[in-house]
């Protein structure tokens, strides 16, 4: 997927198609993370669809959930659903910064000749 030190790097237009497509994999990750998340405090809480929203999208931001689960059900899920938040902060923030760190290692290192 990526060129290797033996090639040129991406012209602007093809890094900037790589870059989108991170962004847009990220930001289905995101949507379907929230979507998960939003559902789980509907059913286990009984939250209304702003207040499951709003955990959620909290607990995805690393800042921790608004509302304190009452049930056990909603307990272990807000746990389990905690730690998959911490997961897809690094995933989501490694997909968008990855082909701007290869782009600026693969110039330092880039020798130019094929």
């Amino acid at each position: 997927m990526y060129e290797s030190r033996a090639h040129p790097p991406l012209p602007r237009a093809h890094f900037a198609r790589r870059l989108l497509l991170h962004a847009s994999v990220a930001l289905l990750l995101l949507v379907g993370s929230l979507g998960v998340g939003i559902v789980g405090y509907r059913y286990f809480e009984g939250l209304s669809a702003l207040d499951a929203f709003l955990n959620s999208a909290m607990l995805l931001g690393g800042m921790g959930p608004v509302n304190t689960p009452r049930t056990p059900g909603g307990k272990l899920f807000a746990g389990l659903y905690a730690l998959y938040a911490g997961l897809v902060f690094i995933v989501t923030a490694t997909l968008v910064f990855t082909p701007i760190a290869h782009r600026i290692l693969h110039r330092f290192h880039w020798d130019g000749k094929p």
